[in-house]
């Protein structure tokens, strides 16, 4: 009996020691920014505005093929506007880039942080993760789709949670038709 039960504990000694030594293959690919967009899209009471923001950096991490983490720095003070030219374009990418918006000279960058990845379907994620803008993090879950070396991301923002208050009709009560949703969408299309 006494044999059997330190042959099961040295068993177990052994079995602790080689599993911490154990290395997971965590495989990180780095995320080609010149390859990848993102489309932001912003609602008003009368209609939208959508543009484009670059990404600075990133990368995706893949355990045994599966995605397992990520991270983004994106490029606040690359934000323009498409949908519009001329001067109303550079007055709105600069009010965008003001302090009534995204403040771009104090943080000129936002990052996404992945804390938590959970496989739906095939090539089909739920991700959780960390979004800081303007100094300000908020945890934020969305859907993400990987096919081959391109992933796909939507995400729904609610602008004040990171401070952004300008013409929200959560804060300001007679704003009627110049109301400003307090919700944009970012849609990536990224490539590694």
């Amino acid at each position: 009996m006494k044999n059997t039960i330190k042959t099961l504990a040295l068993a177990a000694v052994v079995a602790f020691i080689t599993l911490s030594f154990a290395t997971i293959n965590v495989d990180k690919k780095e995320i080609k920014t010149e390859k990848s967009k993102v489309i932001w899209k912003g609602y008003k009471v009368t209609g939208s505005h959508e543009g484009t923001i670059a990404i600075q950096s990133g990368f995706l991490n893949f355990t045994e093929g599966i995605l397992s983490g990520g991270e983004f720095v994106i490029d606040m003070t690359s934000i323009n506007t498409t949908d519009m030219k001329g001067g109303g374009k550079g007055k709105l990418d600069g009010h965008l880039k003001s302090d009534d918006f995204f403040g771009v000279a104090a943080h000129p960058t936002a990052t996404l942080v992945f804390n938590k990845v959970t496989a739906t379907n095939e090539n089909e994620y739920t991700v959780t993760g960390d979004l800081t803008i303007k100094g300000k993090t908020n945890p934020i879950t969305f859907k993400m789709v990987i096919s081959g070396n391109k992933a796909t991301a939507s995400l729904k923002i609610d602008r004040t949670k990171y401070g952004i208050k300008y013409k929200s009709a959560s804060f300001f009560d007679s704003l009627k038709d110049k109301a400003i949703y307090d919700e944009f969408d970012l849609v990536s299309d990224l490539e590694f």
